[in-house]
């Protein structure tokens, strides 16, 4: 074994939130995540889940009241990707739209606080 894990990049978000089970959720309905592995508490809540958005690992644990945590997703189609999260109920804190330095991108804050 190497010092990572098979398909691991160097460096993964790592995102605190008070309900792991939704956040993995929306990353799967928003950007097609692949759920590479999960480890739950003895209730059967999420401890710790791993979400492949394209070529990146996001990885989720849970803590009720956690900080607020944030993360940028490159995608092939982020307006669409922008349009299924607001579908699903995500506040918008940043309109679409074309940036300065040529990102098109919005933001939104999903149930649990990530923006």
């Amino acid at each position: 074994m190497t010092y990572k894990p098979h398909g691991h990049s160097d460096v993964s978000p790592y995102l605190i939130v008070a309900d792991a089970e939704a956040t993995a959720d929306f990353l799967t309905k928003v950007f097609s995540a692949e759920t590479v592995r999960t480890h739950r508490s003895e209730d059967g809540s999420i401890t710790h889940t791993e979400a492949k958005i394209g070529d990146s690992i996001v990885m989720i644990g849970q803590m009720p009241g956690g900080p607020e945590a944030h993360i940028h997703v490159y995608c092939g189609d982020a307006e669409a990707a922008f349009a299924r999260a607001i579908a699903l109920g995500a506040a918008v804190v940043q309109e679409f739209e074309l940036r300065d330095d040529g990102d098109r991108r919005g933001g939104v804050k999903d149930a649990n606080g990530t923006t």
